[in-house]
Formats: structure tokens, C-alpha cells, sequence
């Protein structure tokens, strides 16, 4: 039954994208933020598959804890569904990627057109240069600005150093950052073809504010709350 879940929703996933993707290219004369709103229709449309096709259903604990203007989100990265679903949670947002993605095809191609933070990782402490910049831009804007500070998906139960990025860009910007614990690598892996139906738990933090601490005390603060929230929540991983 899982295989033909999974089976159905690459064949789904394929036929929504090549579409969404090719009117996103488009559309590229429009204003950023109208291009943002079309696109991003997808969005909902993709979460409805994942909860009917592969039985994935999520909750949010902790709203109450969102602040009223956007901020930057250090979350927790296993999988690609955070990448859909945060889309959801925090609307408008935008996420700090690699440039690389964009050269996706239909997929990368459609991002492209969404306003974003595309970083060449290879560029060393320019790519920092290009967080900050194009983050206060974005936060001008009226959106999210999704870091994943360990840089990379991480299996569920490990721990990755946690980069100070998104907190520099949050001091230099001036708004807080909200720390985001879930467990979506329990159901959907690392590059993983196969899904798992179940429920995945997403824990919004308590706001960090940034006047009067400095950036590596802001990281380490979310980093703290993000680590023991996913222990407190998920003990099983951390045998």
C-alpha cells in the first residue's frame, strides 16, 4: 500500500508541477509579490494530495507563539515536506536555498520566479553577504524568511552545527526569530521514494528577540530550544 501511495503521488506531484512551472515562466512580468501569490497556489494543492494520497497529516503546537510581522525561522530540515507545508503555516515566506536549485528542471525553473534568497554556497563568506542583502529585502517585503540553519536534511535523532546565518540576518534586520521543531523524517526520509502515512508534530518556539544580543547568543538560543524541544517531543529518536 505504501508503494502505490508513493507510486501515485510522483505521478501527481509530476503532472500538478510541469504546469504550475510553465505558468510560472509565464508570468515573469508581473510584479514579485503577484508572481509569489499565483505560484504558491500550488501549495495548497500539494498538502491535499499528501494528506489523502500518502495519509501524511500534520499538527501545529505553539501558534500562539507567532509574532504579528514576519521574522526569520530557524527550523529543524529532514525532508521536502517542510518545504511545501511551512508555506502553509507562515504565509508569505521565502526560503534561503541554493542557486543550484533553480536550474531544476519545470521545478527550479518555476522557483525561479518566486521571490527568494538563492545563495552560491561555494562563495564562502559571500554567500552571508548574499543571506543579509537579500534577506532584508525580503523582509522589507512583508515575508518569512525560512533558514535552515544545520544547511542540510538531517535523519531524525541527529544533530548537525547549527550555522549562525539566519541569526546574523535577523540581528542586522531587526526582527526576531522563531524556532520550528518537527519530526517529517519519520514519514518522509531523505531522498526517500517511499512516504509513510502518519502525523507529523511542528512546534513553534517562543519568539527570540534580537535588540541588545548578540547574533552567536540568538543562534544558540534556538538551537537550545530546537534540540530539547525535539527530544521533549520525540524521545523515541534519542535513545
Amino acid at each position: 500500500m505504501i508503494l502505490i501511495r508513493s507510486v501515485l503521488f510522483a505521478l501527481i506531484l509530476t503532472i500538478v508541477t510541469v504546469p504550475y512551472a510553465t505558468f510560472g515562466m509565464l508570468v515573469f512580468w508581473l510584479p514579485p509579490m503577484t508572481r509569489h501569490k499565483l505560484i504558491t497556489s500550488w501549495v495548497p494543492i500539494m498538502m491535499w494530495v499528501i494528506r489523502v494520497v500518502l495519509g501524511i497529516r500534520y499538527t501545529v503546537i505553539g501558534r500562539e507563539n507567532m509574532p504579528p510581522g514576519p521574522a526569520v525561522i530557524l527550523s529543524k530540515h529532514q525532508s521536502a515536506w517542510e518545504t511545501i507545508a511551512l508555506q502553509q503555516i507562515f504565509p508569505p515566506l521565502c526560503f534561503v536555498l541554493k542557486r543550484e536549485l533553480l536550474r531544476v528542471p519545470f521545478f527550479g525553473w518555476g522557483l525561479a520566479q518566486i521571490p527568494g534568497i538563492a545563495i552560491d554556497r561555494a562563495a564562502g563568506k559571500d554567500a552571508l553577504s548574499q543571506v543579509v542583502e537579500q534577506g532584508r529585502e525580503r523582509l522589507k517585503e512583508g515575508m518569512w524568511v525560512v533558514v535552515f540553519p544545520e544547511g542540510t536534511r538531517v535523519a531524525p535523532g541527529t544533530t548537525h552545527r547549527y550555522k549562525p546565518g539566519g541569526a546574523i540576518l535577523a540581528k542586522r534586520a531587526g526582527v526576531p526569530v522563531v524556532p520550528v521543531a518537527h519530526n517529517a523524517g519519520e514519514f518522509w526520509r531523505r531522498n526517500a521514494f517511499l512516504k509513510r502515512p502518519g502525523e507529523i508534530i511542528v512546534s513553534i518556539g517562543p519568539v527570540i528577540e534580537v535588540k541588545g544580543v548578540k547574533a552567536d547568543e540568538i543562534n544558540k538560543r534556538a538551537e537550545d530550544w530546537v534540540e530539547g524541544e525535539m527530544r521533549r517531543l520525540f524521545p523515541h529518536h534519542y535513545d
